[in-house]
């Protein structure tokens, strides 16, 4: 499968760098410092939200600042522990792709966005932030503020993410979708994404003329 676009763009956790350990880690410990259990976690249907939604379903408004400061003081110390790799494959394309035609789009801080790439060894020079948006995924807004950072057209863009309502964010923004079945079961991710991959390795860029040619080799 061939795409002919302008620009990649990337969510951090489990598509780009592989962090679901590290968080585990870390929300687990939170949970109990909490008096919380992981079915009350889950239940606010976690995966993919940013961690202030997520606390804020949780915890009464008056905890929740203090609480959100501590998970997020944890989720970046563990990942300067070695908490935090890069996906297979996601060095390789990076390093075939100008800094100018690719970008990450997550629902991390930045700080824990800037802590997880740092530990994984992926360099962005653009990179959009839940601190940078006003409407979080699924919501279009992180994905068409990508696609202003790098100066392109929404529609030339091709979006991989791991989660349904990071998929859902890019297809609402005009953007081709790939679907990184690294968290959810390639039939869950099937719907909302043109193609889906099991990680990086499956996909390979070349520059053409102005144009980024992404073949991607389906399983």
């Amino acid at each position: 499968m061939r795409f002919s676009v302008d620009a990649l763009l990337f969510d951090s956790d489990e598509t780009l760098v592989s962090s679901l350990a590290s968080v585990s880690r870390c929300w687990i410990r939170w949970a109990a410092d909490h008096g919380l259990t992981q079915a009350e976690i889950l239940a606010v249907q976690p995966h993919g939200r940013p961690a202030a939604a997520i606390v804020a379903d949780l915890l009464p408004p008056e905890r929740v600042p203090t609480a959100l400061a501590a998970l997020q003081q944890a989720e970046i110390d563990d990942a300067a522990n070695g908490g935090v790799v890069p996906v297979p494959g996601a060095q390789q394309l990076l390093a075939s792709l100008p800094v100018d035609r690719w970008a990450v789009v997550t629902s991390g801080t930045r700080r824990i966005a800037d802590a997880r790439l740092a530990a994984a060894g992926v360099d962005a020079a653009h990179i959009v932030t839940v601190d940078d948006v006003t409407n979080h995924k699924p919501h279009p807004e992180p994905f068409l503020a990508a696609a202003r950072l790098l100066d392109v057209s929404p529609e030339r863009c091709i979006a991989f993410e791991d989660a349904p309502a990071g998929l859902e964010a890019a297809r609402a923004a005009g953007m081709r979708t790939v679907a990184v079945a690294t968290t959810h079961s390639a039939r869950d991710l099937a719907s909302s994404a043109d193609v889906v991959i099991p990680d990086l390795s499956a996909v390979a860029a070349s520059l053409s003329d102005a144009s980024v040619e992404v073949t991607i080799t389906v399983p």
